[in-house]
């Protein structure tokens, strides 16, 4: 190993003595390493209903970090610039995110791993598979629209995870909801206990900065730091005259009362409650205007996880075990247009992922050796040598891998909880190019891989039915084909209430075979080849499962979810 060469030609003396003696200082100074390597790292998502600013928070986090000189404003037409973590040219022409990127980069030797996640509703399969992935989470809300529907659906995702989560309430710099307005709106509606650890002095027209309760500082509001980084007044003598100084007098005394409220009324923040998932601790800024990022940046490398342990189906796997372990949670298709790449990216849970080391792929049950794993700094890569628990490292796949697979360096296990959710929307998928069939079957094939959609062969007659989420999906699928794989498509719509994943008591059984005959027209195959059941409307669904008890039918391709 790289680590022995190094130590035998510092240590050389030493390893021409006893040969047992010298391994056990070679072993205790490798773990030394790899526990740090452990605890240094950060991985979390950054999840919020559309337009709430998770994107610009990113590219904030980024700016802070030092990973980029200057930041791009999605919507902004002054900087002819796109976001980073939004490098898909569908993205960049609609404003939005449309699959799960990657951002890594080193902030006061934390290295921190970003995963940002779609916000809008129909790409929001993408980020529940990428909340298995992650140790934390950042929620963003707007300050004027305060909790919004898709925020209250992945909040619950990681509530029932029980993933630690730090709130971050955006866009101060705007007129919006009463600050504790905001706080009863998270408690209630999100089911969160909060404990805010900054506080903002005014809002909208009247912002003058916030009020740092963690570290104890105040941070004034110029209105000119899009690009820049203001620092900070140490100030923790709130009852010092020097306060109005800085804020004026009647913004002084309005902090006073609304700081002494919150002592009284949230509780002091506990990091082992919030390591539970049991405690919420709350950040106001302004992203935009990189107000409350450094606060937010700073207490979460303090207070957040380093790569915990993950359950799969045979037992709990530690970070700290020296055998590797991974699974894929996503797999994107062309992310370099012109090298026609496809990609899995690997969350390593435990042990080192090392280049060109075998591994088992458990599902194939067979060895796979990578001569060039990648990190991610969006769409930029880098060839990395060795990667820890908590890093996303990109394997090239030549259709190898699909999401959930697990690798590892020889145990055989399983990491489930990352299902494929029942479709609400399902259109018939036809070729527009009779000459590009070979393309568009390669494309359909590779994005369903992703997890973009789902794809449904039809029993009876063998046609070929799209399932989503959400309608813009579409789209997106039909611009892909177009312009990553030079094939063209249409679609027509396919009356389908709901997609069940059939799973018998006993195939053999008589009560099955009449199901599989009466269905017949109902029946499809997953892109896995499990047998689905596509029911035509509500009343259909609850008649099938009363006429044909032994005939479970499931909402999700998994049995079972962590």
């Amino acid at each position: 190993m790289f680590f022995f060469f190094i130590l035998s030609t510092v240590f050389k003396p030493l390893f021409f003595c006893d040969n047992r003696f010298n391994y056990l200082i070679f072993a205790e100074i490798f773990y030394m390493d790899f526990g740090t390597e452990i605890e240094r790292r950060r991985t979390f998502g950054i999840i919020s209903h559309p337009d709430a600013g998770k994107t610009t928070l990113t590219e904030k986090l980024l700016l802070f970090g030092g990973a980029i000189q200057e930041a791009g404003a999605v919507k902004n037409n002054k900087i002819k610039k796109s976001a980073t973590s939004d490098f898909m040219e569908i993205e960049r022409q609609r404003g939005i995110s449309v699959a799960t990127s990657v951002l890594a980069f080193i902030y006061k030797d934390k290295k921190i791993n970003i995963l940002d996640t779609p916000g809008h509703k129909d790409f929001a399969e993408d980020t529940f598979r990428t909340l298995t992935a992650v140790d934390s989470v950042i929620v963003v809300i707007d300050v004027a629209k305060g909790v919004e529907e898709q925020t209250e659906k992945l909040v619950q995702v990681c509530r029932m995870r029980n993933i630690p989560m730090i709130v971050f309430i955006n866009k101060l710099d705007r007129e919006g909801k009463d600050a504790f307005d905001l706080l009863d709106e998270v408690e209630q509606k999100l089911g969160l206990s909060v404990t805010p650890l900054s506080f903002p002095i005014g809002m909208g027209y009247d912002f003058k900065g916030i009020y740092n309760i963690f570290e104890k500082n105040i941070n004034l509001f110029s209105g000119n730091s899009k690009q820049n980084i203001e620092e900070t007044i140490a100030f923790d003598d709130l009852e010092s005259s020097e306060l109005e100084n800085i804020i004026g007098e009647s913004a002084a005394s309005e902090l006073r009362d609304n700081l002494e409220l919150v002592s009284g009324v949230y509780p002091t923040f506990n990091q082992e409650a919030y390591l539970k998932g049991e405690q919420q601790p709350v950040f106001f800024g302004s992203a935009l205007n990189n107000f409350g990022v450094r606060e937010l940046l700073d207490c979460f490398i303090q207070i957040a996880p380093s790569p915990r342990a993950k359950m799969a189906e045979e037992r709990l796997v530690e970070a700290s075990e020296n055998d590797f372990s991974g699974f894929v949670f996503k797999i994107h298709a062309n992310m370099d247009p012109k090298h026609r790449d496809r990609l899995a990216f690997i969350k390593v849970v435990s042990g080192t992922f090392e280049r060109n080391k075998p591994y088992l792929h458990v599902r194939h049950d067979k060895k796979l050796k990578f001569s060039s794993p990648n990190a991610f700094f969006a769409e930029k890569k880098e060839i990395v040598d060795v990667s820890y628990p908590g890093d996303i490292v990109g394997l090239h796949d030549t259709g190898n891998f699909k999401i959930g697979d697990t690798l590892t360096s020889g145990e055989k296990l399983n990491y489930r909880g990352i299902p494929s959710f029942s479709p609400e929307h399902f259109r018939y998928i036809n070729n527009a190019d009779p000459m590009k069939a070979k393309q568009l079957n390669k494309g359909i094939d590779q994005l369903m891989d992703e997890g973009v959609a789902q794809l449904f062969t039809l029993e009876l007659n063998g046609r070929k039915v799209i399932g989503t989420v959400g309608a813009l999906q579409y789209e997106v699928i039909q611009y892909r084909l177009e312009h990553e794989y030079g094939a063209k498509c249409t679609y027509e719509n396919f009356p389908v209430y709901k997609a069940c994943w059939v799973d018998p008591e006993d195939e053999s059984n008589e009560e099955f075979k009449e199901f599989k005959r009466i269905k017949q027209k109902f029946l499809a195959k997953d892109k896995r080849g499990q047998l689905v059941f596509l029911a035509d409307s509500p009343f259909s669904l609850q008649m099938t499962q009363q006429k044909y008890p032994s005939v479970q039918l499931r909402f999700t391709s998994e049995k079972e979810s962590n």
